[in-house]
């Protein structure tokens, strides 16, 4: 029996650092990295990056929900990034950095509400969550030379100085959830 295929499109930061996260979850099938929220036809990575567009570097991450649930999806997400930050994740800075969770059904959205309510009440952030839920409309795929771009480019100063650090934490928390 073929595995019934979800889809979840995350905005955490910077497509490159969410993409090399993604991919070892356990249950993950395909990571996309490309845009989403704004108000251009098949943006480009520049137009994105002037901040004209209003879209949200994003992930489109597909999952086998029988190996992986969309709220565990939900804590990875919120642990590899500030969700407290607007437009802003480390030195990354600008609108396409922006936290956000889009949803393509009503019980994502539920979900995603009750995950932030239940992080802003434990005091586990100093600052309030502000990672917004909005609906997914559509999503563009990046170019190719963004596509699993931290494997590719491992010795790159960005991959060394930002992406490894956020992958050895992730990989010491969720060891057990990795392929």
């Amino acid at each position: 029996m073929k595995a019934r295929i979800k889809v979840a499109v995350l905005g955490g930061g910077c497509f490159w650092c969410t993409e090399a996260i993604f991919s070892e979850l356990k249950g993950v099938l395909n990571v996309t990295p490309g845009y989403t929220g704004g108000r251009t036809d098949s943006p480009t990575y520049q137009q994105v990056c002037s901040e004209n567009t209003k879209h949200v570097e994003a992930l489109r991450i597909e999952y086998d929900p029988a190996l992986i649930s969309y709220n565990d999806l939900l804590e990875v997400f919120f642990y590899t990034h500030d969700p407290t930050t607007p437009n802003r994740q480390g030195n990354d800075v600008g609108e396409q950095y922006h936290s956000t969770v889009f949803y393509v059904d009503d019980a994502q959205k539920e979900a995603a509400e009750k995950y932030i309510a239940s992080l802003n009440a434990s005091g586990e952030f100093k600052a309030p969550i502000i990672t917004t839920v909005r609906p997914l409309t559509r999503f563009y795929e990046a170019e190719d030379y963004h596509h699993d771009y931290y494997s590719a480019n491992p010795a790159q100063p960005y991959c060394r100085m930002v992406i490894s650090p956020k992958m050895d934490k992730f990989r010491a928390k969720f060891k057990d959830s990795l392929k």
